[in-house]
């Protein structure tokens, strides 16, 4: 019955989302939904890509082993990278009336650097959208009793999410997400209520967490805790500024208003909204001690299900799971879009340059399928891979290679095309190393890959200058000698 009522709800959303589809016309529709979302859809939308599988899942399974420092990459450091967007970055990329965020790397420093930005947000998307298809496949091995394999979940999660976002793009996402973030807040709100009643009142839960020390947040005074605190904490914050999603609901907006205004209380809501799963997996810790115990040996990310499965009424099991996909389904049908639109935008269309309209608009609907397929086979090979790691992984890439490049051009005017090139290359090589060495257990390799292309985009755009400069008066010397003489 409950996985009944599951595949209806996901019916319901395909319905909505096919007619929301009715609105793309063009390219523009199809990637940023014509500029037309108001304010509240940009808060819904930008709350919804981020609240997805690791903020229900993952970050509480976190929380429970490792208590509140454990998740500051997620959700503080994510919540506060939307904050970010809306004060420091919308405003002057809504002004500039581009279809990707590459599209700006391409303006600023030329078709090298947009076509390595774009492999670059792209690869970083593969990660991200495989946790979210992950996460379906264990909602759907879980529901059936596990009569489905979660490797099929995976393919019913994906065809589900791919029947609206093939054809509806940006408008489809944001309608159903908009509606899907209703089912979520209610349902999560509910649930808590009511474990909360269940545990023996929310002061409860909270004094449990106080004496486990769940709300430690700051690392031990030194070096290496903090260092290795402070790489979390920006591997999310900055390395999302970059992203083709957060860029897409900035676009989307219609006006300059809601482009500022959304993300940043989309990322307040979030912030606040990510304690609620915490205190979902807190309770279990009282309503079923044992069980939730050896689930924390085993795979802390089914706790959450199972206290709502074994310990909670058929109601509260339909809320819970209705809000579990929808936090899944809006994640992951953002996260599908975003690298499809960024391949075509600025790969394919140099080999394609006099693409029309409708032609680039089905070639973005080809890439999803596409991409859709890539990330399911990626997913499925990756399993066993904790969600939460999935995700945080993913961003380390465009924090290194993406992150000094957008900063430095729009608030820097003396950055150059060769600074972004040292700045991408010496990024990506310092975290490889890192990554690859026992010197990455000493110092984080993403730390260690934004210091590295900070100094690439110094010493690359002011080295030629300083040379060109320092040519330029020696000639400027040897002619008034030459007159004086």
């Amino acid at each position: 019955m409950l996985l009944t009522l599951v595949l209806l709800y996901l019916l319901v959303t395909i319905a909505i989302g096919l007619m929301a589809a009715k609105r793309v016309k063009s390219s523009a529709d199809f990637a940023i939904a014509g500029r037309g979302l108001p304010l509240a859809m940009i808060v819904t939308t930008t709350f919804a890509t981020w609240f997805g599988s690791e903020t229900v899942l993952g970050i509480p399974a976190k929380f429970v082993n490792g208590g509140l420092g454990s998740v500051v990459e997620d959700p503080f450091g994510a919540g506060s990278c939307l904050i970010l967007v809306g004060m420091f970055f919308a405003a002057r990329l809504y002004r500039m009336n581009l279809l990707t965020i590459s599209d700006y790397y391409r303006e600023r420093y030329g078709r090298l650097v947009e076509v390595v930005c774009s492999v670059i947000i792209m690869v970083s998307y593969l990660g991200w959208v495989s946790a979210q298809v992950t996460a379906l496949g264990l909602v759907f091995h879980v529901l059936s009793g596990e009569a489905i394999s979660v490797s099929l979940g995976m393919v019913i999660g994906v065809v589900s999410i791919l029947a609206y976002t093939l054809f509806g793009g940006m408008w489809s996402v944001a309608v159903t997400d908009f509606i899907q973030m209703i089912i979520l807040v209610g349902g999560l709100a509910i649930l808590a209520v009511f474990a909360g009643h269940q545990a023996g009142g929310a002061d409860k839960v909270v004094a449990l967490a106080v004496s486990r020390d769940m709300f430690h947040f700051w690392p031990e005074p030194n070096f290496k805790d903090v260092v290795f605190f402070f790489a979390a904490a920006i591997t999310m914050m900055l390395g999302s500024i970059p992203q083709q999603d957060v860029f897409q609901r900035v676009m989307s907006a219609n006006s300059l208003k809601a482009a500022t205004r959304g993300p940043v209380i989309g990322g307040i809501c979030y912030i606040l909204f990510a304690f609620v799963p915490m205190f979902l997996v807190t309770s279990a810790l009282i309503i079923m001690p044992e069980q939730t115990e050896a689930l924390l040996k085993d795979d802390p990310q089914k706790i959450l299900p199972t206290l709502v499965i074994e310990h909670m009424p058929f109601v509260m099991q339909v809320l819970f799971f209705g809000a579990l996909l929808s936090a899944i389904k809006s994640c992951a049908s953002a996260t599908l879009l975003a690298p499809s639109v960024t391949f075509v935008e600025n790969i394919w269309r140099q080999f394609s340059p006099r693409m029309s309209d409708q032609q680039e608009l089905r070639t973005m609907r080809i890439t999803v399928l596409c991409f859709s397929g890539l990330v399911l086979t990626y997913a499925i090979l990756m399993q066993g891979t904790s969600i939460y790691e999935m995700v945080s992984g993913a961003y380390q890439v465009t924090l290194v290679g993406a992150f000094v490049p957008l900063v430095a051009g729009l608030y820097w005017q003396r950055a150059t095309t060769q600074g972004a090139v040292f700045a991408i290359v010496l990024g990506l090589l310092s975290w490889g190393v890192f990554l690859a060495t026992p010197a990455g257990e000493e110092f984080p390799a993403q730390l260690a890959g934004v210091l590295a292309a900070a100094v690439g985009m110094v010493v690359g755009s002011l080295g030629p200058q300083a040379i060109a400069s320092k040519h330029a008066s020696h000639h400027r010397h040897a002619g008034m000698s030459e007159a004086g003489g």
